[in-house]
Parts: structure tokens; sequence; C-alpha cells
């Protein structure tokens, strides 16, 4: 590397880090840049636009893409009064493991359950695959499915709510 690439590079890690960017990837031909930074415990602010601000690398390369503005987090909502919160009390059936979600056994088939049904505990609801793997998630309480809070083939995370049940 010639030493304006070694000042550029030097230039680039200060503002990743001014930034509190947490990891960097650059790969272009035989140039392989990783950088990974370690992170305060606060989570960082949001970054509008790095591109303007990282001057350009010396041998000409572009940078791999603009950060898209990061939209402020909504307000959260006034509390309403417990006794009128019709989904109060509710069970939530939670993911066993990381995955996609899937509502029927195959594709074009019904649903395992919807808004509506009655189900027992030990009743398959859904399927969520991982690593190729079709896992059957049962109910774990019985009562009437209120609502099914995932899509179908949506990636869901451990312990993510999957469904809304009124028990009896």
């Amino acid at each position: 590397m010639e030493n304006q690439d070694i000042e550029d590079l030097k230039q680039l890690v200060e503002f990743l880090k001014e930034q509190e960017v947490a990891e960097f990837d650059l790969d272009r031909g035989d140039l392989k840049i990783r950088l990974k930074f370690s992170q305060p415990a606060a989570p960082p602010p949001a970054i509008t636009q790095i591109v303007p601000a990282v001057p350009a690398m010396a041998a000409g390369l572009p940078l791999m893409a603009h950060a898209a503005p990061m939209a402020p987090a909504p307000a959260p909502a006034a509390a309403a009064a417990p006794a009128e919160d019709p989904e109060a009390n509710l069970h939530v059936i939670k993911s066993p493991i990381v995955g996609t979600f899937y509502g029927s056994p195959s594709p074009g088939a019904g649903a395992f359950v919807s808004p509506g049904d009655h189900v027992e505990k030990g009743q398959v609801v859904c399927i969520v695959e991982a690593m190729k793997l079709m896992n059957e998630i049962e109910s774990d309480a019985a009562g009437e499915i209120v609502k099914v809070l995932v899509t179908n083939g949506q990636p869901i995370e451990f312990g993510q709510p999957l469904f809304s049940v009124r028990t009896a």
C-alpha cells in the first residue's frame, strides 16, 4: 500500500469509530478490508450518510453503498386502561427456535390454525424451518386463537410471539 492509501485508511477508521459503526467490509479485487469495533452498552445514534463524509480511497474505488436515513422511533402511545384492553390476559405462543415461519403444512394447503379456531394443548399450530429441518410447533395452552402475529415465510427469532390465544 502507498502512503496515501494508508492515510485514507486511517481517516476511514477514525470516521467509522466516530460514527460508532460496529462492522465494515470492503472487498475490491485483491484488496480486502474487514473492520470490527467494540460497541458501548448504549445503542448507537442513527447514521444518516456515510459516503459524503469519507474521502474516496486513493485507488479510486467507490465505496460500497449509501446508508439510508433512519426514521426516528415513534413516541410510545398513551397506555389504555387495562380493564378496557381486549387483548389483556391473552396467552402468547412463542417460537422456541430461530427459523422461517410457515402457517400451513405445504404450499397451497390450508393453515394449521386461523383466528377464531379452538386449539388444544399439544396441537400443531405451525412449522418453523431451521437449517432445512421442518419443526412442528405445538400450542402450549388450550383456547381460542385470537391473532396470528407473523406472516407466512417470515424469518422469526427465538422467543418471538407467534400467536395470541384466549384461554378458557
